[in-house]
């Protein structure tokens, strides 16, 4: 086999391992609620599923860079999607919740070195005149992954069940670690680079990130009291003090804090940091209210949520073209102005809310994507000179998986906490009458008439006490729609921190 061919069939295959790694948030979104009755999951505990996941990319995403000189890209890539594919398998049989996110973590991780080391290929694989090509290649299965992962989702487990959406993983990924154990020919291992991984603040920003997430989803829950909401307080700052003094004092930190310094970059990672709260926040309320609120199947669910990938797979290309044409600074406006409007368009649903409430909203969102993502990404890494640019990208990107993993932990705490209240107040309006609570609730409306209503047997207590527990929940969804719209409003208060960008960037110029 020629070495062209053979470096060029290694690639595809990394290309299809880095899609395998950005399907599955997908496939794994549009079946949570099944996933949730199937292993008796409480709601308030669902979400880990998916922020064990990313929290062990964050992790992943800045070793990528270090672990590709002392193993090399082969070997990197071949072991990473064996072990993502390992964990893939022992996911589909996990007994319990507590054992699938604890896979899920082994399973992030592995998936979380996947992405940078494709587009780290493009440069070290590729001859310089098919750079373009490659990155292209890699766009496009980066592109189509989250349009078709939802509905993929969704029919592995209406046809089959919801183990096959790890599963599916299992074959390609061993015949992805195989071809690129045996085509790929980059580099050397050189495992003294090991010694430059700075190890102490590797376990330290993960027990940051652990008792981060813990807090924010179980303090509330205990109203910030409890001999375990103690221990959180006092472990989680004092782990990130540390960790964050560990970067700053060693030659080779495991993330360079100091890369702050410098106010474009600076401003890009914040909005990166944004865009994951949107795109994993939505992705993950809209895949819990069709389950919760509008009781759908997961292909049911899947079919809905393939609505945003589809818009954000077709504007890509005009996006492209702007980002090269238009000042960053106006299509970062445009991006997070569409994308707010599309959550805010999402904050005022109600129980009857379905496919066609839900369309246009993530129309805007899936418009909006591209213009959110590149433009920024080119203010933060324009500049930087070219050996520094996979560790800042590497950086920037790992404050969009925090940005979601955060912003998921909030979802849940707003639910939680706002859900109880609602009810509440429901009960109390339905009790004086009110036919706008009836309305929002299901019940006939005929009935209401603004007087304080008679005693309620205890059946019918119990038939409309899942209507008012539903319409309760909506509000709190919705309350959490706009949160996080407010936030994208909020992010183009950065904007004026940025100067003009060129049309090409500086690297891109040296280069």
């Amino acid at each position: 086999m020629a070495g062209a061919t053979r470096t060029w069939i290694g690639y595809i295959a990394m290309c299809v391992g880095m899609f395998m790694a950005i399907l599955d948030i997908q496939v794994v979104a549009s079946s949570l609620t099944t996933i949730e009755f199937a292993l008796h999951i409480p709601t308030d505990r669902l979400s880990w599923i998916q922020t064990a996941y990313l929290m062990a990319e964050i992790i992943a995403i800045p070793l990528t860079a270090v672990l590709t000189r002392a193993l090399s890209l082969r070997w990197l890539f071949a072991g990473a999607t064996a072990g993502f594919t390992l964990a893939s398998l022992v996911c589909a049989f996990s007994p319990s919740a507590d054992f699938l996110i604890a896979v899920r973590v082994v399973q992030g991780f592995c998936g979380g070195m996947l992405i940078p080391a494709v587009f780290t290929s493009v440069f070290t694989l590729l001859p310089h005149e098919n750079e373009i090509l490659g990155t292209t290649i890699a766009g496009v299965f980066a592109m189509v992954a989250p349009t078709i992962g939802p509905g993929v989702g969704g029919w592995l487990t209406e046809t089959f069940s919801w183990h096959w959406i790890f599963l599916i993983n299992v074959v390609p990924g061993l015949i992805v670690s195989v071809v690129v154990a045996t085509c790929i020919r980059a580099g050397k291992p050189d495992y003294r680079v090991l010694r430059q991984i700075d190890y102490g603040t590797v376990v330290l920003a993960s027990v940051f990130l652990a008792s981060l997430e813990l807090l924010l989803k179980e303090a509330p829950l205990r109203h910030w009291s409890g001999e375990f909401v103690w221990v959180l307080l006092a472990i989680c700052p004092l782990a990130g003090a540390l960790a964050v003094y560990s970067c700053l004092s060693r030659r080779h930190p495991f993330i360079d804090l100091r890369r702050y310094r410098n106010r474009p970059f600076a401003v890009g990672c914040a909005l990166s940091f944004v865009l994951g709260v949107g795109l994993y926040g939505a992705t993950y309320l809209l895949a819990i209210f069709l389950g919760l609120v509008r009781y759908h199947s997961a292909l049911e669910i899947g079919g809905v949520m393939m609505v945003m990938g589809v818009a954000q797979l077709l504007a890509a290309p005009f996006a492209a073209l702007a980002e090269k044409r238009i000042d960053a600074r106006i299509l970062i406006a445009i991006g997070y102005g569409l994308f707010a409007a599309g959550l805010i368009a999402n904050g005022f649903e109600n129980i009857h809310t379905d496919f066609g409430g839900l369309f246009w909203p993530q129309v805007l969102r899936g418009l909006s994507v591209m213009l959110c993502l590149l433009p920024a990404t080119r203010l933060a890494l324009d500049g930087w000179p070219q050996a520094q640019i996979p560790d800042a990208s590497a950086q920037f990107n790992l404050m969009r998986n925090l940005g979601g993993a955060i912003g998921i932990a909030l979802i849940d705490t707003i639910l939680d906490q706002r859900t109880p209240g609602h009810v509440t107040a429901l009960i109390a309006r339905l009790q004086a009458g009110d036919p706008r609570a009836a309305k929002l609730v299901g019940l006939p409306v005929k009935l209401f008439h603004n007087q304080a209503m008679g005693p309620v047997d205890e059946a019918t207590k119990q038939t409309i006490a899942p209507m008012i527990k539903r319409a309760a929940l909506v509000q709190s969804f919705n309350e959490a729609w706009l949160a996080i719209g407010i936030l994208f409003a909020l992010a183009l208060l950065a904007l004026p921190l940025l100067r003009a960008a060129p049309g090409q960037s500086e690297i891109g110029r040296r280069t």
